[in-house]
């Protein structure tokens, strides 16, 4: 199995993935979090954090996922209320409105979630819906293999210092 690493995010891909780690570079005064892409084909280079329009170009076999980080204001939030990312997903979690943009007969799936102190979205396309339970397993194996860190706690060096009294 190859092996995916950075960002704070780690992956054992299965056979027959690929996959990515990045940071989009920041506007000024902006912050980005870390981005995770997944695929059982070659993923072009300029795909957008949730694949733009990558499904479309999907085989009936394919299967594209992302693991999307969100900053800490969504901590707390009720979208992100769920603890742990999904391990076990299901064919009828899979469903054709859950796309952003897809092909006819392919279907996806978006789950919502804090781990680690950290929020982040799972979003997977399958190329066809009608093979969703020989691809759905596939994604299972996927998602074992994720590993999210805990954010690395503050360094008696960076942790931020009070002075009390005056001179």
């Amino acid at each position: 199995m190859a092996s995916l690493r950075g960002q704070g995010l780690s992956a054992e891909l299965p056979p027959g993935f690929e996959g990515r780690v990045f940071r989009r570079a920041a506007a000024v005064g902006t912050e980005t979090y870390p981005v995770m892409h997944f695929a059982t084909f070659p993923i072009p280079e300029n795909t957008a954090d949730f694949g733009g329009g990558v499904p479309v170009a999907m085989s009936p076999t394919d299967i594209f996922a992302v693991l999307f980080q969100y900053g800490p204001e969504s901590l707390g939030k009720a979208l992100f209320a769920r603890v742990g990312m999904p391990r076990t997903l299901s064919p009828e979690h899979f469903k054709p409105y859950l796309l952003r943009r897809g092909a006819p007969g392919q279907a996806g799936t978006q789950w919502f979630f804090t781990e680690n102190g950290k929020p982040f979205t799972f979003y997977a396309v399958l190329g066809s819906s009608v093979l969703a339970t020989s691809l759905v397993p596939r994604v299972n194996r996927l998602l074992a293999g994720i590993t999210i860190t805990p954010p690395a706690p503050l360094s008696a060096a960076a942790a931020p210092t009070t002075t009390v009294g005056g001179a």
